[in-house]
């Protein structure tokens, strides 16, 4: 099988990630795999892993990328791939554009992923026009079957993102005086239980619950750190100041530590007692979700979108009301009394989800040979 998948560009976010997860396990399987995009940092990775990496700017919203649809289409007759499949919505709009003039009979089966809640709209439209759409979470197959079904040709199947268990498991020894060099840097965190929420930072990520449940609780129990993990979004740093000063005014200030972008994750998910995801708006998904349930790391969600069908599948005794700030310090101090050892369901590995994938692609092709070319 000979596989493209399209993107902008393969910098940093879950959608390259997902693109090299899906391409590493094409690979592995025997597959051929292409990946289309403008370039970036992890195009090394993805070559090394052994991957095609072909660089057109697909990535510009601008009339100009329409003049990537020819290129476009003289590729798929040259490379003819069996499957190909796009990731966001400019890269859609120009493989659709050059995807629907080839032959019927002979061309590609077309896969879109919808990895997010997109604006409602004709120009997202697109990510539901594919013979079949992959909905990241039952939260997003909603969305598109609410706002996209004149769209859809298929109902979306669902198949979740999966955490890579040969990255994060508790089997994977922790790195020599990492420890350690963590109290060095953060000697608030010496003797202490540990808190961590972790996420960039914005309005609608909970940190400001967060907080406010920290300095509730520290009243009660003098060995609690709560510990915010993520940086400010672009042009948004202003918010990390206006969360220390919250933390001031409720005096917490010395209880809450701002780590900033982390590279060692998966060492915080080990040591930490609870993990946090109190994001105020749905989000599609929630990876740092099964992270954390991956190192069995109990994790407190609210019970909206993506993470909390993570959380259902998961850990039900982590799920707590939107915005109850009452219930989300009760749970806080229950699962600390009780701790828990949650395991993370199967559909959550990134081995389940290659395997679905792969098996949706096989379907695809052999329906086209069993029914023929697609209308």
């Amino acid at each position: 099988m000979k596989v493209i998948q399209l993107l902008p560009a393969l910098n940093a976010g879950g959608v390259e990630r997902g693109t090299l997860d899906m391409a590493r396990a094409l690979v592995q399987g025997g597959h051929d795999s292409i990946v289309i995009s403008s370039g970036g940092r992890l195009v090394e990775q993805l070559e090394m892993e052994g991957s095609r990496h072909i660089s057109l700017p697909v990535h510009r919203k601008s009339l100009t990328s329409l003049l990537q649809v020819r290129p476009l289409r003289r590729l798929f007759r040259s490379l003819q791939p069996d499957i190909v499949h796009v990731r966001s919505r400019v890269p859609a709009w120009l493989t659709y554009l050059a995807w629907k003039k080839l032959d019927a009979a002979t061309r590609p089966r077309l896969v879109s992923t919808a990895h997010g809640l997109y604006s409602i709209n004709r120009y997202s439209a697109i990510m539901a026009r594919s013979e079949q759409v992959i909905a990241i979470s039952d939260c997003v197959k909603d969305y598109l079957l609410g706002n996209y079904a004149a769209d859809l040709r298929a109902p979306p199947e669902v198949i979740y993102r999966g955490v890579d268990t040969t990255e994060f498991s508790t089997d994977i020894p922790e790195p020599a005086d990492w420890l350690e060099g963590t109290l060095g840097e953060f000697p608030e965190l010496r003797d202490r239980r540990w808190l961590v929420l972790p996420g960039r930072l914005s309005r609608w990520k909970g940190q400001e619950d967060f907080i406010r449940m920290i300095a509730v609780l520290t009243k009660r129990q003098s060995d609690i750190q709560g510990i915010i993990i993520g940086g400010a979004e672009k042009n948004k740093h202003h918010y990390e100041a206006e969360l220390r000063a919250l933390a001031t005014e409720h005096g917490v200030v010395d209880r809450i530590t701002f780590a900033g972008h982390r590279s060692d994750i998966r060492e915080w998910y080990r040591h930490a007692a609870l993990v946090y995801n109190l994001s105020s708006k749905p989000e599609p998904f929630g990876r740092t979700v099964i992270e954390a349930l991956a190192m069995e790391c109990p994790v407190i969600g609210y019970n909206v979108g993506g993470p909390a069908e993570s959380l259902h599948a998961c850990f039900p005794d982590g799920l707590v009301e939107r915005g109850n700030q009452a219930r989300l310090l009760e749970k806080t101090v229950e699962l600390l009394q009780a701790p828990a050892r949650p395991r993370l369901a199967t559909e959550f590995t990134l081995q389940e989800q290659a395997r679905r994938t792969l098996a949706l692609y096989q379907r695809l092709l052999e329906q086209k040979q069993n029914t023929g070319p697609p209308i």
